[in-house]
This record gives C-alpha cells, sequence and structure tokens, in this order.
C-alpha cells in the first residue's frame, strides 16, 4: 500500500481495535508483578505495564485532539475536560471510599493506617505521585494510585497547550518535557539532584511513554511524518516483534527505561497504523478485548480483590493465585462497567455528540489506564 493511501485510511480510522488487546497486555503485567510480589525478572518488572498504559495514553489523546482541531478549527477544553471527568472521576472516588472503609474497619497495622489517612489528601487531588513517595519494603495502602495522578496531570496540561501552540511549538514544549523526565530519574539516582525536594520530584514525576505517545501522534497526524513511520513501523510483522521486544525489555533486568518506552510507544503505534497486521486477530479475541475495554476498573480493583483472594485461598503459588485473582478481578470490574460506570460513560458519549471526530473503542477504557490509562 502507498504511504499517502495508508495515511488517508489512517485517518479515517474512527476505532484503533488494537489499543484494547494492548490494555489487556498492560494490566496482565501490573497484576501479575503485585501478585507475585517480586523485583526483578519478568514478573518482579511487570510493573512497566503502567508504561504501556502511558504510551496509549500519549498517543491516543493527541491523536483524537489533532482530528477534532481538524474537523472543527478548535479544541474544546470543557467538552474535554467533561468527558475525563465523566470517565475517570466517577470509578476512582467510589474506589478510594470503599478503601476508606476497609483500612478503618480491617486494616491492622497501625502505622499503615495512620499513613493511608496522612495520605488521603494527596489520594484526592491526584497528586499522590508528589506527596507519596515509596519507601523500600514499606506498604503504602492504594499506592498504585501514583499512576492514575500522573496521568491526571497530564490530562491537565497537554489538551490547553495543544490549544494554544502552534504544531511546532506544542511538539517543542512535549520535547522538552521528554528530555526532562528522562533526566531527572537519572540525575534523582546519580545523586544530582536531591528527590527529596518537592521540585525534583515533581520534575521526576513526567512519564516518558506519555511524552512519546504524545511525539508518535504529531508525526503520523502529518503526511510526511507518516510516510516515514510507515516505511519502518507499518509492516504486518512488525507489531508482533514489537510486542516480542516489549515482553523481552520487561524481562531483562537492566534495559534503559527510556529505550523500554521508545519500543512500546512503537508497538502501540505500529498497532494502529494499519488494522490488518498480524498482531490483529490476538488483539481483537472477545475475551482479550473485553479485560482491554474494562482495564481501568480491573487496575482499581485488582489490589481489594488480590487481597479478598489471599485471605479465602490462603498458601496457593504464584499460577493459582494469579487465575483466581483475575477472574475474581474481571468479574467484579465487569459489574461495574455495566451497572455503575456505563452510567456515566452515557453522559460522556453526550458530550461526544459535539466536535468529536474519532474514537478509540467503542468504550474507552483506562489506563489507567491506561493503565492504566481512562
Amino acid at each position: 500500500m502507498d504511504t499517502v493511501r495508508a495515511h488517508q485510511d489512517f485517518l479515517r480510522t474512527r476505532i484503533f481495535p488494537g489499543l484494547d488487546g494492548l490494555r489487556c497486555v498492560s494490566i496482565l503485567l501490573v497484576m501479575a508483578h503485585h501478585v507475585s510480589g517480586l523485583h526483578h525478572g519478568f514478573l518482579g518488572r511487570g510493573y512497566l505495564g503502567v508504561s504501556l498504559f502511558f504510551a496509549i495514553s500519549g498517543f491516543l489523546i493527541t491523536s483524537l485532539l489533532l482530528r477534532e482541531r481538524d474537523a472543527h478549527g478548535f479544541i474544546s477544553l470543557g467538552r474535554f475536560y467533561g468527558r475525563r471527568s465523566l470517565r475517570i472521576f466517577p470509578l476512582y472516588y467510589a474506589v478510594l471510599s470503599v478503601y476508606v472503609v476497609l483500612v478503618l474497619l480491617f486494616e491492622k497495622g497501625a502505622q499503615e493506617k495512620a499513613d493511608f489517612f496522612a495520605n488521603l489528601p494527596a489520594f484526592l487531588t491526584y497528586t499522590s505521585n508528589w506527596f507519596v513517595p515509596q519507601e523500600p519494603n514499606t506498604r503504602i495502602i492504594f499506592y498504585f494510585a501514583w499512576s492514575l495522578a500522573t496521568e491526571e496531570q497530564f490530562y491537565l496540561l497537554w489538551p490547553g497547550v495543544m490549544r494554544v501552540a502552534h504544531r511546532w511549538g506544542a511538539v517543542a514544549f512535549m520535547a522538552g518535557l521528554l528530555a526532562i523526565s528522562l533526566w531527572a530519574p537519572w540525575a534523582v539516582e546519580t545523586g544530582r539532584l536531591d528527590g527529596t525536594l518537592m521540585s525534583v520530584r515533581i520534575l521526576a514525576s513526567f512519564a516518558a511513554p506519555i511524552c512519546m505517545g504524545c511525539l508518535a501522534a504529531y508525526a503520523v497526524h502529518s503526511p510526511v511524518g507518516f510516510a516515514w513511520v510507515y516505511r519502518v513501523l507499518g509492516y504486518k510483522w512488525m507489531p508482533p516483534l514489537l510486542l516480542v521486544l516489549t515482553l523481552a525489555a520487561v524481562a531483562t533486568n537492566g534495559v534503559p527505561y527510556g529505550l523500554t518506552s521508545l519500543v512500546m510507544t512503537a508497538l502501540v503505534v505500529s498497532a494502529c497504523l494499519r488494522t490488518d497486521h498480524l498482531l490483529m486477530p490476538a488483539l481483537t479475541l472477545a475475551p482479550i478485548r473485553h479485560i482491554g475495554v474494562i482495564s481501568y476498573g480491573v487496575y482499581l480493583l485488582h489490589m481489594i480483590c488480590l487481597n479478598l483472594v489471599r485471605r479465602a485461598v490462603p498458601g496457593q503459588g504464584f499460577a493459582v493465585t494469579f487465575l483466581v485473582t483475575l477472574g475474581v478481578t474481571v468479574v467484579a470490574a465487569t459489574l461495574s462497567y455495566r451497572y455503575f460506570e456505563s452510567w456515566f460513560l452515557r453522559l460522556k458519549e453526550r458530550l461526544a455528540a459535539g466536535p468529536a471526530p474519532a474514537k478509540a473503542s467503542p468504550a474507552p477504557s483506562t489506563a489507567p489506564a491506561s493503565s492504566p490509562i481512562p
């Protein structure tokens, strides 16, 4: 297929059917990490599934906003924030309320209970990635909300930048954030910056995969950029290869985070450039796509379900605990999606009745994401 026609087909694509499958991969990696409790190897590095959510979020949100501007001449921040709020806030605050009750009634660790309520303002304001640092060998209840805080901060900042900045201004801004997101964590790790300073923690909180996803969306939105990217990532066999490389990067200690983020971003882009690639049949299998659709609920509920499974069937190995936890979590998230989230999603679709030229899937999910991404 010539690149001009491929680009036209890409811009006409209203649904990226492979993204929910990639969300499924992301959430399974995260769950496997939390079930295993390891900190090395494939299971121990499963937390990097969040990075795949981030890449999806950056690419998808930017693509949708670029298409909205092309179709209507502007980006409606009111509609964008309205849609995001209806998708993210109801379930997040409902689950956080459940955590408050569970910690009050059942948490036996006095220090863990005190820390949770001390951290509650950060959880309520989506700033836990700044105010709730991870201490070695310390249990922090609801700590996984750091990724949702990172996502929310991205949602607050980036659409406004896209609205007021010209193309190259927005690209330069995001390229600067990408440089900071790669440099600041390295500077903290090597002692060049004091990681206890709030300003440094904010700098280190930028997510490189989100930045890469945003820049990739700008690249493929342009005919010239699309042609260059398509020549590299447009082969039918490229998504399966990039998935293998992604899993290899997750499994291998010592792979630089920037390289892992780049491979994940390439996977997301390659899965969206065309709908007939060789990985698409697997990504669109009904069970895989369903988990991707409800992945936001899976992310928010999986730790509750994991603790419930450990109490109900203690002493089981990783495989049994993971499979049972996955089953319980999928049931819980499905019920949440159908009987709770769907009400707000219907309101969200009404907001989308205005300038909404494209969508990622019939039912956007997070995730968190992304994650996860919502």
